[in-house]
């Protein structure tokens, strides 16, 4: 049936080509504005809006480099002037890039908006207090809990026979417990799975913590003795 039918059809590669060039240029244009967003922003993505008498203006960034450029004219509907999906129609284009030069200005205002911003800020701060004398002092406190704690393990060890083990004991209601290895402390825990830890082999407590806590520490040490105790009493009563 179409044998014979000879109409012109019109190529559009001229058309394509001319949009692929104005898309080029405008990503990168557009690029350098994003990298220097990114620069004043602080950021490696983000995107801002600049706004003029035509519309609105999206950048969108990652890492410095442009994902979008999107233009919202007010008469109605959006445009990717630069999308990594799919170029813009040729029409819609040419309408956005007919007011790109003043989304330009309005980047450039925003730029010098910000200049002179910082010039009144301090630079001068008050002198900064030194902790080494709470370090040391709860570096103390927690040597002196340690070796309290080693202790404990290196009677548990003797008495229970294994190499690891725990010992546990309740003080005004809080679970304490001690893990050992080897006849040396693993950690001292309170307030079970969770809860502060007084020894540790990773990081100290809080002085708070070490306020609130150490007190208490004696209780537990006492707690030990009784459960010693026990053993003892229980053993008294085997003859042979």
């Amino acid at each position: 049936m179409t044998e014979g039918i000879e109409f012109d059809v019109s190529e559009t590669a001229s058309v394509a080509e001319h949009r692929d060039e104005v898309v080029a240029a405008v990503t990168d244009h557009t690029g350098r504005i994003a990298r220097e967003l990114a620069l004043l922003q602080g950021g490696d993505y983000g995107q801002s809006t600049f706004r003029t008498d035509a519309g609105e203006w999206t950048l969108k960034y990652e890492a410095g480099d442009i994902q979008y450029l999107r233009f919202e004219g007010k008469t109605g509907g959006e445009t990717y002037v630069v999308s990594s999906k799919q170029p813009p129609e040729p029409d819609e284009l040419a309408a956005a890039m007919r007011d790109y030069e003043a989304f330009v200005k309005a980047y450039n205002r925003h730029v010098e908006s910000k200049a002179g911003v910082l010039d009144d800020v301090p630079t001068e701060f008050p002198a900064v207090a030194s902790t080494d004398s709470v370090v040391a002092e709860r570096d103390r406190v927690v040597g002196r809990i340690r070796e309290v704690a080693d202790a404990i393990s290196g009677e548990l060890h003797r008495y229970e026979g294994v190499d690891y083990g725990t010992f546990s004991a309740r003080v005004d209601g809080t679970r304490w417990e001690l893990k050992w290895e080897e006849g040396r402390a693993s950690y001292l825990r309170v307030g079970g799975r969770g809860g502060t830890y007084l020894v540790s082999q990773y990081e100290p407590p809080s002085a708070p913590d070490l306020r609130e806590l150490a007190p208490e520490f004696g209780r537990f040490v006492e707690a030990f003795n009784e459960h010693v105790d026990d053993l003892e009493a229980d053993l008294s009563r085997v003859s042979l």
